[in-house]
């Protein structure tokens, strides 16, 4: 007897019936991350004590869905300041266990707190003597009772209309990993440069930590002259280096001032003769400048307050050390 074909569907309902199925789906999610405030507990304190006592690495572990959240909640741990990472279970029962040391501490992320792959860790862990937190729907689970502290993630129902497939338990642990991790950053008074450290290659990064040294313009990329040279001398000069700005300088290369491309139209609607006036005629001396030390994100917002697109960059004595234009800034991730 042959079996029964089970012809899919590939249409979807109306605009209404798939607004309604969402919506049961994020209310059910949203009711669960709520349902997670009681246990907001003396067990979920003695968790964040474990986690801040430990001079090692905190190792997430989880196996299926709940192996997806851990692998989450390592690497928030690990961006927000405490030093985290995740190991397969199965992985571990095959020679990663050697990852984990005595300083450390295991997070164990199971619903069912019965997970084969998870047990089978127990006695290794005991022999360690590494703190084992339990994070699971299950409180009388052999995972939850076995932990040094166990924290409650348990749901009412799942999403899934079946109640099966890991929906409304998932969120709820991820959210309570989110929760664990923020309480270990404020505790550690972990800052923005903190994050940023951790962080290299983002936008926020990039702007806590370069400085204008790092992405300004140096040696033969400034356009400079002194300021008894013509006008018109000064034009091809700042025309060939491309930045928008030549920085004015005495002998000794301390800035006098500058004269931009908006300075230009200045003088071409005055009709001045290019050829006969000097750059020091018509310079603008009161001029913002940057510091080499200061954060090019300062850098940024002087010239978005002075509306200007180029800085000359000098060092305490006045002397001309390099320039840049919000291209550079841009190109660097800093805007």
């Amino acid at each position: 007897m042959s079996a029964k074909s089970h012809k899919r569907s590939t249409t979807i309902g109306s605009v209404d019936d798939v607004r309604k199925i969402a919506t049961r789906v994020l209310n059910i999610e949203a009711q669960a991350v709520t349902g997670l405030l009681p246990h907001l507990d003396i067990d979920f304190h003695q968790a964040a004590t474990l986690c801040m006592q430990c001079s090692g690495r905190i190792v997430v572990t989880g196996m299926g869905k709940s192996g997806h959240i851990a692998n989450k909640i390592a690497a928030t741990f690990a961006s927000t300041g405490t030093p985290s990472f995740y190991v397969h279970p199965g992985e571990a029962s095959h020679g990663d266990m050697g990852m984990i040391t005595v300083a450390d501490v295991v997070l164990a992320v199971s619903n069912s707190g019965e997970t084969a792959e998870l047990l089978a860790l127990l006695p290794t862990i005991k022999r360690l003597g590494v703190p084992l937190i339990a994070m699971t729907g299950k409180p009388g689970s052999t995972l939850a009772r076995t932990a040094s502290a166990h924290v409650n993630v348990g749901v009412q129902e799942e999403a899934c209309p079946l109640n099966l497939a890991p929906t409304a338990s998932t969120t709820a642990t991820l959210a309570m990993g989110d929760a664990l991790a923020v309480v270990l950053l404020e505790s550690r008074g972990f800052t923005p440069e903190d994050f940023a450290l951790s962080h290299p290659g983002g936008a926020l990064g990039k702007k806590l930590l370069l400085r204008v040294a790092d992405v300004m313009r140096e040696g033969t990329g400034i356009a400079t002259v002194q300021s008894d040279v013509s006008l018109g001398e000064a034009l091809l000069n700042m025309s060939q280096k491309g930045l928008g700005m030549t920085i004015v300088v005495d002998n000794k290369q301390r800035m006098l001032g500058v004269f931009t491309d908006g300075d230009l139209r200045r003088v071409i609607d005055a009709r001045v003769n290019i050829h006969e006036t000097s750059i020091g005629d018509v310079m603008i001396r009161d001029c913002k400048s940057a510091l080499p030390d200061m954060m090019a994100a300062e850098a940024v917002y002087v010239m978005e307050t002075y509306r200007i697109t180029a800085l000359p960059v000098v060092d305490s004595n006045n002397m001309v050390v390099g320039a840049l234009n919000i291209h550079d800034l841009f190109r660097a991730g800093v805007v």
